[in-house]
């Protein structure tokens, strides 16, 4: 008989225990607030992977993990010493390329003189081959007439071929320098080809030596430095995790009801398990268009047998510029949006103007409309 009391003291408390478990619950479960859907959640950023697009050895980090960086920021250096070599020699490449397409040019102009001299000299023997007959025909006149001896029609006969056979020379040589022209072009063409092949090579290694500096595409916060300084890494190689600060914003899920009602752009609020007392401004940038089951962080069973709608409040990005030190990624919350586009926000889900208002000393203790 003794026995039964400590027994009885035993279950006496840990009914007392249940007891206050149930009072805290019931105290702490979300409530809904009528005009307000409502889903819990955790503050997410997006993480960006940075990794290279060159095979080198890592020369040094710029930063560590946790500190914040700005968009543009060099947050890891390889050791491209071998590039800048190959840059060197396909500079010098270049540069021979262009000195040749010089000469080529100068050939061009070159040819073209001598074009113009054999047409000059066609023409010359053009007119001399003109004369030619004129003579010979003023002389066959002035034989019939006995003016002439027949040497010297002969004479004129011979001087006649002459001409033609000059003419003909000429002319083919004018065939010659318009050929040497042609090929003269096609030399610069080729030359004028390899001066930009060499120049698209340079820049092709300008574009990679710019890789050999790793930058933060965005604003954001280390995360982890996943390589060190002297390892060889390859294609590809993650270097630093970066979370994107610049893109916060918390997914909850709404039962069909309420997602329906939901549209890209509305105001939402959040509230932080951390922070309780402030309401973070955001705006729906998501809404599921596929039901799908609620994940294992909704409370009750019965809630996860339903099917519901992910929906995605993204933060005010200047409101998260200024208060970056206060957010983080993964704190746990609440995503509150209004069902009625004409509802006014219950006091504590007020933000900027209208929350330092209800602030102000002399106004007396702002009853909450939150749970």
């Amino acid at each position: 008989m003794p026995q039964a009391r400590p027994l009885a003291w035993t279950l006496a408390a840990v009914a007392g225990l249940a007891l206050l478990a149930a009072a805290s619950y019931w105290l702490q479960r979300p409530r809904s607030i009528p005009g307000l859907a409502s889903g819990n959640g955790r503050l997410e950023a997006v993480d960006i992977e940075l990794s290279t697009r060159l095979a080198a050895r890592l020369q040094s980090l710029r930063v560590q993990e946790g500190e914040r960086v700005s968009a543009g920021q060099v947050v890891a250096l390889l050791d491209c010493a071998p590039l800048r070599a190959q840059r060197e020699q396909v500079a010098a490449q270049r540069q021979q390329a262009r000195d040749a397409a010089a000469t080529a040019l100068s050939q061009v102009a070159l040819r073209r003189g001598e074009q113009a001299v054999a047409a000059a000299q066609a023409l010359q023997r053009d007119s001399e081959l003109r004369a030619a007959r004129s003579r010979l025909l003023r002389s066959r006149q002035l034989l019939e007439l006995g003016g002439v001896s027949q040497q010297q029609l002969d004479d004129d006969q011979a001087r006649l071929g002459s001409a033609q056979g000059a003419l003909a020379a000429a002319r083919a040589q004018v065939q010659a320098a318009a050929a040497a022209v042609s090929t003269a072009r096609l030399a610069a063409a080729e030359a004028q080809s390899a001066v930009a092949s060499a120049q698209a090579a340079v820049q092709r290694i300008d574009v990679e030596l710019r890789d050999c500096a790793i930058r933060a595409p965005v604003a954001g916060q280390v995360q982890y430095l996943v390589a060190r300084p002297g390892e060889m890494l390859g294609v590809g190689a993650r270097v630093v995790s970066l979370l994107d600060t610049s893109d916060l914003g918390m997914s909850f899920f709404l039962p069909e009801a309420d997602a329906g009602k939901v549209l890209l752009g509305d105001e939402a609020r959040l509230v932080l398990d951390a922070r309780p007392d402030r309401a973070v401004p955001a705006r729906v940038s998501y809404v599921s268009a596929v039901a799908q089951f609620t994940p294992k962080s909704v409370e009750t069973a019965s809630e996860r047998q339903k099917l519901m709608f992910r929906v995605r409040a993204r933060v005010d990005p200047r409101w998260a510029a200024a208060h970056l030190p206060e957010l983080k990624s993964g704190m746990p919350g609440m995503a509150y949006v209004r069902l009625e586009r004409g509802l006014a926000w219950p006091q504590r889900l007020q933000t900027g103007a209208a929350a330092a208002s209800a602030a102000e000393p002399g106004r007396g203790p702002a009853r909450s409309a939150l749970p």
